[in-house]
């Protein structure tokens, strides 16, 4: 990858999603080819959880099976334990990720279990990922902010990130789950994690619950991160925030990205078109500002 080259790891079909109302399965498989046609080369596909939790992500299986597959597209799913990895592997996923959190008070909110336990979790996960030939992401949640605990110190956010590393993840997404970062924290945050694991390895998943996503990516590109996280047309609130805006949007990163130079190969014009016309079918507008300025022209 050159430097001046950004790898866009689309999550709007996933965790984008399963926090929005449901879905059909054909507009799932719509929106996931209109987005690699659009030149996404990265897509969280589906989720194999359980459907008890995110009835959402029930059908993943059949969006895997689904898609019109383009070559050089990773089609990646997320795999909580071994039960669903193994489902993932059945559905043809290209590779999988599993999430750990950074703060003691969200992993026992949200996974029942402390850090330490959780990440113990992933070892028959990564074990069989390897088996299988598949590679696997780790995220870490609440990297700048913990809706329990508060500010997060960036040691124990460096700790789980070299911990999910060392296990065998060949890229960790440092999450901002709850938006609350601004640019001086986050690049304090990616420091101290690049300390411990290699900037080529780490990706930036920043929320916009706060509006400051773009500007923290923009403070963390010079500092060497190429991998961004995002969601077309900013699909996904925030579960802490009443009415907040969760995930950056697509368009706006890519937007972003091509003002500064940088090359994601993506056709934007595509990509607002493909949000647009899931917000369509979700009865909702767009929530990115470019794709909301690009379609009032039309």
């Amino acid at each position: 990858m050159s430097n001046t080259s950004i790898k866009l790891v689309e999550v709007g079909p996933r965790d984008g999603l399963q926090s929005e109302a449901s879905v059909a399965t054909e507009s799932k498989i719509q929106l996931v080819d209109e987005l690699s046609a659009a030149g996404v080369r990265y897509i969280e596909t589906g989720s194999f959880v359980s459907p008890k939790w995110v009835p959402q992500m029930a059908d993943s299986a059949a969006v895997f099976a689904g898609i019109q597959r383009r070559e050089g597209v990773t089609y990646a799913a997320l795999t909580p334990n071994l039960k669903g990895f193994e489902a993932a592997l059945a559905a043809g996923a290209d590779e999988v990720a599993i999430f750990g959190a950074a703060s003691e008070g969200f992993s026992q909110k949200n996974i029942n279990c402390s850090i330490a336990e959780s990440l113990a979790r992933f070892e028959p996960v990564l074990a069989a990922a390897q088996q299988a030939g598949l590679r696997v992401r780790g995220y870490v949640s609440c990297v700048l902010g913990c809706p329990y605990d508060g500010d997060i110190a960036p040691s124990q956010v460096a700790w789980v990130a070299e911990q999910l590393a060392a296990m065998g993840c060949y890229e960790v997404s440092l999450g901002d789950t709850i938006g609350v970062g601004t640019p001086l924290k986050a690049q304090q945050m990616l420091e101290a994690v690049a300390k411990r694991v290699p900037m080529e390895q780490l990706a930036l998943h920043f929320h916009n619950t706060y509006g400051q996503a773009l500007a923290n990516i923009a403070s963390c590109l010079p500092m060497g991160v190429r991998t961004i996280d995002s969601a077309v047309a900013g699909l996904g609130g925030c579960p802490y925030a009443k009415g907040a805006s969760g995930n950056v949007a697509s368009e706006d990163v890519v937007y972003m990205l091509h003002g500064m130079g940088y090359d994601t190969g993506i056709d934007l014009t595509a990509l607002i078109q493909a949000g647009a016309r899931i917000c369509q079918r979700l009865g909702q507008r767009p929530r990115s500002n470019v794709a909301l300025a690009e379609l009032a022209k039309q």
